[in-house]
């Protein structure tokens, strides 16, 4: 017996609860899960309470690592799929997730109460991609509360209880597998209890850093936090244990008792960063508040990364690494809407492996191969021998109707495709290897218009391959401006330099000199555009007189602007920075 009180349907139903578990204020916005979220329901099953943890997750493929921390805690797997839009990309990417994790996974379907939902062809979709056999697959609507009562049920009938994993007789093992930040209590720590029974006042330590701290505060999510006296083993819950640096609660650490030492869980497979960006603050005098509220974000999302950056233009920032341009997005409106941040934000870029040769630029680099991620640290070209930029495999599943766009849209992507199959009579599956540098930014975008909105897109990483890599420089009157710098492959090379001198032309103010805009590869130009000068009318005093004494004034104008030209100096607005730079 779980000595608890009956928890399903806790939540009343009513107009204020349309989005229970999306409580950041991008999630409701955007209509999109951000961040895992974690309930507790006991439930009541022939005369048995049974007690369920719920953890629901994200389905974009930018938030996997919030799954794969989720599916360490978990025995089972619901798969959602709408019965409306059927079986999408990221349904596939997380399938082979939990397929891989060896956990039990239950097939249902939603929204069957829409006009278009079309059941029987989404389960003929999961019988071809994943093997199931219809009779198998549930069929709920939450909104109208049909068959949710199945699915539980399903749930205590199909998956194990993890108290076969885990041991109660054993000292206490915790997984910390998240965690955020209470301005009041600190670091709040979601915990799985692998091993033992967890008390209030009991001395923990963590395994990552060695420090012991007393458990304050104890509970489970019902999803309101819900303090209880103790955790048992295989359950998931939360402690508070006044940890104030957000560096002490690390995803993937082990706690155990202080009087007890033991051998550390396995830990997470550290998170890789698959986009860099550049963020810096408007004003320098908030960089403390805005380092503050990185750290905060970053106990919340273990798979941003972050390193110190600075810039002549910008002042002191940092680099951060993400899983993806909407990961990256939704990070910095979190840092804005959460914490009231203001912050520049770099075009994003990949990162790229590069070989060195010669033992100067190997000693200074530490290394002969090295991970590139900013502009401004790649090295000369003579000093390379060999550059190699990420690929990713891409899934597209799509209405044939627009298969011809796609292809075209893959091929201008440099896309080699690998595999294509029909889905059911309607749909595709095409898979297609593409550079990562090539998707990064605005492809997503554009495959949405090609097939008015009905493709969806997801991938994963196949590492590093060879690749001529470029670097982009762009010059104002001969001079480098570092910050303006990109790297890009060099069949795009031309084209991405013709654009960014365009827009400087826009951006740009003018001065009383002609301004030469270059882009160059090394010492060859791709691209170049002039910025007139402003012109002063020295003729504004000659009323009449000879055409000589014109001529002498414009001449000593042109020298003078000559003279200005060479030894003038070009001030970049910092607002220029921010509107070549941002996304």
């Amino acid at each position: 017996m779980v000595p608890y009180k009956n928890t399903f349907g806790a939540i009343k139903k009513d107009t204020k609860n349309k989005q229970v578990l999306d409580k950041l204020q991008v999630e409701q916005e955007r209509g999109i899960t951000v961040k895992a979220q974690t309930a507790s329901i006991v439930y009541n099953y022939h005369g048995q309470k049974y007690l369920l943890n719920l953890v629901d997750t994200p389905g974009h493929v930018d938030f996997t690592y919030e799954v794969s921390r989720s599916l360490a805690a978990c025995q089972g797997a619901i798969l959602l799929v709408d019965a409306n839009e059927g079986v999408q990309a990221q349904t596939v990417a997380n399938f082979y997730l939990a397929f891989v994790n060896e956990i039990v996974i239950i097939p249902v379907l939603n929204k069957i109460d829409l006009k278009n939902a079309n059941p029987a062809g989404v389960k003929e979709q999961l019988k071809n991609l994943f093997d199931f056999s219809p009779d198998e697959v549930l069929s709920v609507s939450a909104k109208l509360g049909i068959g949710v009562t199945e699915v539980i049920e399903a749930i205590i009938r199909l998956v194990p209880s993890p108290e076969k994993k885990c041991n109660k007789d054993s000292p206490v093992r915790l997984l910390l597998f998240d965690s955020w930040f209470d301005r009041y209590k600190g670091a709040v720590c979601l915990i799985l209890v692998v091993d033992g029974t967890l008390k209030k006042g009991d001395h923990i330590t963590s395994s990552h850093s060695g420090k012991s701290y007393e458990v304050r505060d104890l509970g489970i999510l019902t999803p309101l936090e819900t303090s209880v006296p103790q955790l048992y083993t295989g359950q998931v819950g939360y402690f508070t244990a006044n940890i104030r640096a957000a560096k002490e609660a690390q995803v993937g650490d082990t706690f155990h008792l202080k009087s007890a030492k033991c051998e550390p869980l396995q830990g997470f497979k550290p998170a890789k960063p698959m986009v860099f960006g550049g963020v810096y603050p408007i004003d320098q005098k908030e960089h403390p508040a805005l380092k503050a509220a990185i750290e905060h974000l970053c106990l919340n999302d273990a798979s941003v990364s972050v390193s110190i950056e600075s810039s002549a233009s910008l002042g002191q920032g940092w680099r951060l690494g993400f899983l993806g341009l909407l990961h990256m997005d939704v990070f910095t409106q979190r840092l804005e809407q959460e914490h009231g941040a203001q912050v520049i934000i770099t075009t994003p870029t990949v990162p790229y492996k590069v070989k060195l040769r010669g033992g100067r630029v190997i000693r200074e680099f530490g290394r002969e191969e090295v991970i590139i991620t900013n502009p401004s640290l790649w090295p000369e070209k003579n000093n390379i021998s060999e550059t190699n930029e990420p690929f990713v495999m891409g899934t597209i599943i799509t209405p044939d109707t627009y298969l011809g766009a796609i292809i075209g849209l893959c091929h201008s992507r440099r896309g080699v495709q690998y595999s294509m199959r029909n889905l059911d009579n309607t749909r595709l599956i095409i898979q297609y290897k593409l550079p990562l540098n090539e998707i990064v930014v605005d492809f997503y975008d554009a495959l949405k218009s090609l097939s008015s909105g009905y493709a969806t897109f997801d991938y994963e990483d196949l590492g590093f391959e060879p690749s001529d890599i470029v670097k982009l420089n762009i010059l104002l009157n001969g001079q480098v401006v570092p910050e303006l710098s990109t790297l890009a492959h060099i069949t795009q090379a031309r084209t991405l330099g013709k654009n960014i001198c365009e827009k400087l032309k826009e951006t740009l103010p003018k001065q009383l000199f002609q301004i030469a805009i270059q882009a160059a590869v090394g010492g060859d130009i791709l691209a170049r555009t002039n910025i007139k000068p402003v012109r002063k009318d020295v003729l504004a005093k000659c009323y009449g007189g000879d055409i000589s004494r014109k001529m002498k004034l414009l001449k000593r104008q042109a020298e003078g602007k000559k003279r200005m030209k060479m030894y003038g100096n070009i001030e970049v607005p910092r607002e220029t920075f921010i509107n070549i730079l941002k996304r």
